[in-house]
């Protein structure tokens, strides 16, 4: 149930949604660092004494290519397990990728800029933060944006950990798909997406 009370960041957390299907329009290099501001301003633990976490922002398409070559297999073998387990997802998730243009991309979902956030394993509560305020930060400047864990999942291509120069105490926050949402896109693949997304429920509060 959405509050009475309201105010422009109430209203920027209630909008925020899971976007999957964005404009091929680029995003200014200016909003894009408002948004990365915005993560950085996401609290963090007194023992680090400062920001544990920093960003990587991918906008090339060779690049993007490789992260697409990279992540596919591995959703391909996730979205095969749950033939069984779940055959409803499965038969929803194939139906969709089947739907998609070429290239088909089911991780990142063609956004026209990708942010990775890296930092130390240890600091999985603080970095999520600032991936959280990046999300709302997007929709406040009328962007989509999505979590994608799959697209974290490049640890395997020594290449793109080069790239990114991942320490072996670090790790991958996201990364966080951004882009503009379009207004009118395949009612398929509209349809296929909704039936996949995680249904929100009305808050759990136990008052003491």
């Amino acid at each position: 149930m959405k509050t009475e009370m309201s105010n422009p960041v109430i209203e920027s957390i209630y909008n925020r949604r899971s976007c999957r299907d964005f404009k091929a329009e680029p995003i200014q290099k200016e909003i894009i660092n408002t948004i990365i501001d915005a993560g950085n301003q996401a609290p963090f633990t007194s023992m680090n004494r400062s920001q544990p976490w920093r960003f990587i922002v991918v906008e090339d398409a060779e690049f993007k290519q490789k992260l697409i070559q990279t992540t596919t297999p591995l959703w391909k073998q996730s979205i095969e397990q749950m033939k069984e387990m779940a055959p409803e997802i499965y038969e929803t998730a194939m139906n969709l990728y089947e739907t998609m243009d070429e290239p088909k991309d089911m991780v990142y979902y063609s956004a026209p800029t990708i942010i990775f956030v890296i930092g130390p394993k240890r600091n999985a509560i603080c970095c999520s933060m600032a991936c959280e305020n990046m999300m709302i930060a997007a929709t406040s400047l009328g962007l989509g944006s999505c979590y994608v864990g799959f697209g974290g999942m490049v640890t395997g291509n020594q290449e793109i950990m080069n790239t990114f120069n991942i320490t072996d105490d670090e790790t991958i926050y996201g990364p966080i798909l951004i882009g503009y949402p379009k207004e009118e896109s395949n009612s398929k693949i509209q349809d296929g997406l909704a039936q996949l997304a995680p249904q929100k429920k009305e808050s759990v509060v136990q008052w003491l």
